[in-house]
């Protein structure tokens, strides 16, 4: 499995590439601008994007939907309950301006235990709300990527609509530091000093 972690906009978004070398298949997390410089690393290794997957919905996440559905056809997957923010009026503008009026596209509906499947690799869905209804985390081969639920010294702002401190402070105690010690958090902000830590780490702030 490869893992392209890739420092995106102003904000500091981290948008992944997860690719599986045998089979030339790869999806997109999160991909939410220069999107030249993530078609660079596309381009390095290959690779095919099947599908593109929103760890949550908010804004800063998802500017690249449309414009990445469009150079590869992908199907794009987010939590039922966070697709209404596609539909605001910012992400909408977003949309436009950066990916162009007219691009269909299909979009699954991902739950707490689901399977993604890319190659050989499977992702494992595992719902983490808190930060947005609908926040999820994806887990492969002992690497979780937490979106904006936690970050490597801090987690994610809980004041957004459909926050919440207390089910964020539960989603990163019972759903994610429950894995093993060795697990690989890779964020979805480059907010703290590292770009990566682990599981273990994370249990000196929270348990």
């Amino acid at each position: 499995m490869i893992i392209e972690q890739i420092l995106v906009g102003h904000m500091a978004v981290f948008c992944y590439l997860v690719g599986d070398e045998k089979s030339g298949e790869a999806v997109l997390i999160d991909p939410a601008a220069d999107f030249e410089r993530i078609m660079s690393y596309i381009d390095k290794y290959n690779f095919t994007i099947k599908k593109i997957i929103n760890t949550h919905g908010h804004f800063d996440h998802i500017g690249g939907n449309r414009y990445f559905i469009k150079k590869t056809g992908s199907q794009l997957l987010i939590h039922e309950k966070d697709y209404f923010f596609l539909n605001k009026n910012v992400s909408r503008f977003l949309d436009f301006i950066r990916g162009g009026r007219a691009v269909e596209y299909e979009v699954r509906f991902l739950n707490d235990g689901d399977e993604i499947r890319v190659g050989a690799i499977t992702l494992k869905v595992i719902h983490t709300p808190g930060h947005s209804p609908g926040s999820i985390c994806l887990y492969a081969e002992g690497n979780l990527f937490t979106g904006d639920t936690l970050f490597t010294e801090g987690m994610g702002r809980t004041d957004c609509k459909g926050g919440s401190q207390e089910t964020i402070l539960d989603s990163i105690k019972n759903r994610i530091l429950t894995l093993p010690d060795e697990t690989i958090i890779w964020p979805g902000h480059h907010y703290g000093r590292f770009p990566v830590s682990t599981v273990k780490e994370q249990k000196r702030y929270y348990l």
